[in-house]
């Protein structure tokens, strides 16, 4: 029924599926090529769905054609030419080949193919130590120890598990005390959960997590589901927040929301909408209720979009409770690639004071005085030669009264290598002017492979001038650092 006089159906099934790219085991792909069209049956016919965009011995990695949810075991079909075998003459055996073309006796030995894993475990991990020391001129000297653990295991053993974390610990030395009397302050966890797959469209995830598509409530604690239906998606989020003092875990401050998106359909130009809905409460009250929107994406060629803003929908003044909407927050910022030596950015921010009315509620009249904060945002960069690269960023932040006015440049110089010592070398400068400090700081980085491929050092200097207008008062300061890493095997370094 589907075939044709020089091709042969090849029959396969979906192993895998993600949002942009379809996995189909065959046989074999000994005779298919990138670029082949792959087949579904709907009615009797075949109906071109997807593209070959590479390919093992057994399995193809596809884009789609068709704006539909392959899920894994659904069948796909594969043309493959018909080679006709050249006619041989027949002749004779004789002894030697009459003794070739003997059966061999025994039980034949075959060997299994491999099957591919559905899921691929994948590690990354970091452990890192770092002291920062304060020396005064009188003699007086503060050491504060940073330690930081991250970690992000996907499909642990080739199974459906996946496990993430990030954690610091800060402590001063000479001053545990005050790690005990409250270690939330001293470790910080800002990421700690587990996924698991149910399927290729759907996930589960366990802890304290930061959603990417609902990145404005930054981390929660809790239960996290998403679904897609295509280049659609839904998610829920239900658990808590993080206490606003020493960010540890507060069952007092529960919330719950939920989300959905699209993905673009084509698989060549990425592109992500969000919309969401959330309220947060403090002891059963509300605390706040908005709505959620982020884009990201590209528009055109080489220029990328990205968008968000959040719309109030709660408020509580004087025992007085109504809905009106609020915009609070609205941030739009673009991205463009003139050219391989050339970028630009370009950002605008608009924000109110987010108010929580039962964490805050004794400040709530303030809060609500307060003006809109806006701020511009616009930067550059250019590599002039392959060595080289240069750029800059420039921002002002202002309000209508001209309160917390800020303006800020920053400037730099990157060489990738220096000829003679074969190191990297980076000088910076920035320079900051606000209502009450002026602030300019001079610096340079340089580092160096030390032992080829297993030792690498670095150097730095900064020098920093503050001037405090209200006081009339001066700082400076002079900034001295320097850092040695190790790679003691091939993915493992201590730094």
């Amino acid at each position: 029924m589907f075939g044709q006089a020089d091709t042969k159906l090849e029959r396969g099934a979906v192993s895998y599926a993600s949002t942009r790219q379809v996995y189909v085991k065959f046989p074999s792909t000994e005779a298919f090529n990138t670029g082949d069209t792959l087949f579904i049956e709907r009615e009797g016919k075949l109906i071109p769905a997807l593209v070959i965009v590479n390919k093992s011995s057994t399995s193809t990695v596809c884009s789609k054609l068709l704006d539909e949810t392959f899920r894994a075991g659904t069948e796909i079909f594969a043309r493959i030419p018909v080679k006709e075998a050249p006619k041989e003459e027949k002749k004779k055996p004789s002894g030697k080949d009459r003794d070739k073309d003997q059966p061999v006796t025994g039980n034949p030995v075959i060997v299994p193919e491999e099957e591919e894993p559905l899921y691929k475990q994948r590690i990354r991990g970091r452990v890192s130590a770092a002291s920062y020391s304060n020396v005064h001129a009188d003699g007086d000297r503060r050491d504060r120890m940073r330690y930081a653990f991250s970690f992000r295991g996907d499909h642990i053993g080739n199974s459906r598990f996946s496990v993430e974390n990030q954690i610091t610990f800060r402590h001063t030395l000479g001053e545990w005390n005050e790690v005990k009397a409250n270690l939330g302050n001293a470790l910080k966890v800002y990421n700690l959960s587990v996924n698991y797959d149910i399927d290729s469209t759907s996930s589960i995830s366990i802890g304290r997590r930061i959603n990417r598509k609902f990145s404005s409530i930054g981390a929660a604690d809790g239960l996290q589901y998403e679904k897609y239906f295509g280049n659609f998606y839904a998610g829920i989020i239900t658990g808590s927040r993080p206490d606003y003092s020493d960010y540890g875990f507060n069952l007092d401050l529960l919330q719950a929301g939920v989300y959905v998106g699209l993905m673009a359909p084509n698989p060549n130009k990425y592109g992500q909408t969000t919309l969401g809905f959330i309220e947060q409460r403090n002891k059963a009250n509300t605390d706040r209720r908005f709505l959620y929107f982020q884009h990201s994406g590209e528009l055109v060629k080489n220029l990328n979009l990205f968008s968000s803003f959040e719309v109030d929908m709660f408020e509580n003044v004087n025992n007085v409770s109504n809905n009106k909407p609020r915009l609070t927050n609205f941030l739009v910022s673009l991205r463009y690639r003139a050219s391989r030596k050339l970028r630009f950015s370009l950002s605008y921010d608009n924000r109110k004071n987010i108010i929580y009315y039962e964490s805050y509620k004794n400040f709530i009249d303030q809060l609500i005085e307060d003006e809109t904060r806006q701020g511009l945002r616009f930067g550059a960069s250019f590599r002039p030669v392959r060595l080289i690269s240069m750029g800059m960023t420039s921002s002002l932040r202002f309000q209508k009264s001209t309160a917390n006015l800020s303006r800020n440049l920053n400037t730099y110089v990157n060489f990738s290598r220096i000829p003679t010592i074969n190191a990297r070398l980076s000088v910076r400068a920035n320079f900051l002017q606000t209502n009450y400090i002026e602030s300019r700081i001079l610096g340079a980085r340089m580092s160096k492979e030390i032992i080829r491929r297993k030792v690498n050092g670095e150097v730095y200097y900064r020098m920093v001038d503050y001037f405090y207008k209200t006081s009339d008062s001066k700082v400076h300061q002079n900034i001295v650092g320097g850092s040695l890493s190790w790679r003691m095997m091939g993915k493992l370094s201590l730094y």
